[in-house]
């Protein structure tokens, strides 16, 4: 499925006045606005239409930002961006361990908001290149989310075909641990090398050959590299 020209920003607050501004921000910095008043409609929305990014406020009606965050983080790597008032710099910090990537404290400078939205787009997107990545046996559709191991489809979970688009649309390049755990997990696992070697293994079990690994390299200490 082809994406729109235009990035796909989720946006969710409760104020109509923030979120009409939201999208005028959005709008005039060439980013297409999703809009949400809640958090079940926010998670609606990124299910639907398949937003590149969210900006969301912490104080909701339904369910608070930090759950929505959670929530999202459960089944997407998109870069997740709070907004906070100045006193909430405890909710800030719950929600950073819960995944957002970034926040942003009310008021706020519409410059400094689409600066840092544009920051955390470059960060896990930094080239998308061709849809579909071909090497031997493996192919991997990164618009469809399918991988496919000599003709036959191949399940990975959400957060493992996450793991791979990353190393994928960096081919060649080294990608540390930290980089990988920040992209795909959230700033509350940056540290958490264990949860990556597992999911490396598990990727690793599924599209390579037993033996020595072709396809995803380990630089010993430092991180992986997809290596086709």
């Amino acid at each position: 499925m082809n994406r729109p020209e235009r990035p796909r920003i989720l946006v969710c607050d409760d104020e109509p006045q923030i979120l009409r501004a939201l999208r005028v921000i959005l709008r005039d910095a060439g980013y297409e606005a999703v809009p949400a008043s809640t958090g079940e409609e926010a998670l609606d929305a990124a299910a639907v239409a398949r937003p590149d990014a969210a900006i969301i406020d912490l104080v909701l009606p339904d369910i608070d930002g930090i759950e929505l965050c959670r929530r999202l983080r459960e089944w997407t790597a998109m870069p997740v961006i709070v907004l906070s008032a100045v006193g909430d710099e405890d909710a800030k910090v719950r929600a950073l361990a819960v995944g957002a990537d970034d926040y942003v404290t009310k008021p706020f400078s519409p410059r400094e908001l689409v600066a840092r939205l544009q920051a955390n787009l470059r960060r896990i997107d930094p080239d998308p290149g061709p849809s579909v990545i071909s090497t031997g046996e493996l192919e991997v559709d990164l618009g469809a989310r399918i991988v496919r191991l000599g003709g036959a489809e191949v399940h990975l979970t959400p957060t493992e075909f996450d793991l791979l688009r990353l190393l994928v649309r960096n081919r060649g390049r080294l990608m540390t641990h930290r980089d990988l755990l920040l992209a795909v997990w959230g700033s509350g696992y940056g540290d958490d090398t264990q949860v990556l070697r597992a999911h490396i293994a598990n990727l690793r079990r599924k599209i390579e050959a037993p033996g020595a690994p072709k396809i995803i390299r380990t630089d010993p200490g430092v991180g992986y590299r997809f290596a086709a």
